[in-house]
């Protein structure tokens, strides 16, 4: 009969100890690797738009609405000075002619507010005139409770400065309720994903 020594007692206890935290701490190891050592993320987490960081906020400046009832402009413009405020906002920038890029855009910007259902009141959708005002007849038939705004203005430039230049005609934007410019997508892509976003982003905010 074989007599354990402290020495050999103290060594497999050490043994025994060394196992139980490799397998609790293992999978912390895996996890915490996959998280900051790879490209991957958990779905929940993860945005379908560019993320604009840091948010970019928009000034207040005062923009003509254009109107949508047939009227010149003169006759029906308003002056709004905070049109980025207390409600979500789906922001299209672009020509007031509108052409398909510009049709696809606010039809995509439409559906998905209209997908939002009983959340839609939260959310605006706002068309930025930068040139070309504007088709009248067609954004009154298809697109009622648009914000149609005059951006083509010298007192627009440092609303629409703080929007990336790059591929605007085929860019949809989401400022939040206040003011911030924080993402942006291609309207050419599945919608779906703007709209998940968007979904996400009405759940988590207090605001708006």
């Amino acid at each position: 009969m074989s007599v354990t020594t402290p020495a050999e007692l103290r060594a497999r206890n050490l043994r025994t100890l060394a196992a139980l935290a490799a397998l609790f701490l293992l999978p912390l190891a895996i996890a915490f690797f996959t998280y900051y050592g790879t490209a991957w993320r958990p779905s929940a987490l993860v945005n379908h738009g560019r993320l604009i960081s840091p948010a970019r906020p928009l000034p207040t400046v005062e923009l003509t609405r254009i109107e949508l009832a047939g009227q010149p402009a003169a006759e029906t413009s308003v002056v709004t000075a905070a049109p980025f405020r207390q409600r979500w906002s789906l922001v299209y920038l672009g020509a007031g002619d509108c052409n398909a890029d510009c049709r696809q855009a606010l039809y995509v910007m439409r559906q998905t507010r209209l997908a939002l259902n009983k959340d839609m009141t939260r959310v605006q959708r706002v068309f930025l005139v930068s040139r070309a005002c504007c088709d009248r007849a067609f954004l009154a038939r298809e697109h009622t409770g648009l914000v149609v705004l005059d951006a083509g203005t010298p007192a627009a430039e440092p609303l629409l400065a703080p929007f990336p230049r790059a591929d605007r005609e085929h860019t949809l934007f989401i400022v939040d309720p206040v003011g911030n410019l924080m993402m942006s997508y291609d309207s050419r892509a599945n919608p779906r994903g703007l709209l998940e976003d968007l979904k996400k982003l009405l759940a988590l905010s207090h605001i708006g």
